[in-house]
């Protein structure tokens, strides 16, 4: 399944797989589709904090308004987790990112009951940076 892929379409596969196991491995095929991260990125100022595993993330304001992310871990469930934070975040403008609910998106999914509080602490890690990534280009204002 492609990084393309949107919540609702990984939604509607999720419906599909009885067992969670088989929604696991998904999401590990997601995080490999993941674009690669230049190792000049991984940098601690790129550290998401309250991961439990290493993962960086940035993001950039392109010229139509709208946020880019690019992001890693070391571990392979974690790029999985990335994978689906930016089919919710990515290319979105930095106000419509700070109105997107992410709490019912991830229930629907099913991570809210499967992930470990590790895990869950460090998805939710990834949202407020992302969040705060916006705020800050909102800050800036237009010409950011």
């Amino acid at each position: 399944m492609p990084v393309e892929t949107t919540l609702e379409e990984l939604a509607e596969s999720f419906e599909l797989l009885d067992d969670w196991m088989d929604r696991y491995k998904t999401i590990l095929d997601l995080g490999g589709e993941l674009d690669p991260m230049d190792e000049a990125l991984k940098v601690d100022a790129h550290k998401v904090k309250g991961c439990m595993s290493q993962v960086w993330l940035v993001g950039t304001l392109g010229s139509e308004g709208r946020m880019h992310f690019l992001a890693d871990s070391d571990a392979h469930l974690v790029k999985g987790l990335i994978a689906i934070v930016l089919m919710l975040y990515g290319d979105k403008t930095p106000a419509e990112i700070l109105e997107t609910e992410h709490a019912a998106a991830l229930a629907e999914l099913g991570l809210d009951k499967h992930l470990s509080p590790g895990r869950s602490n460090g998805l939710h890690s990834m949202i407020k940076r992302i969040r705060a990534l916006a705020e800050a280009h909102l800050a800036r204002g237009p010409s950011a």
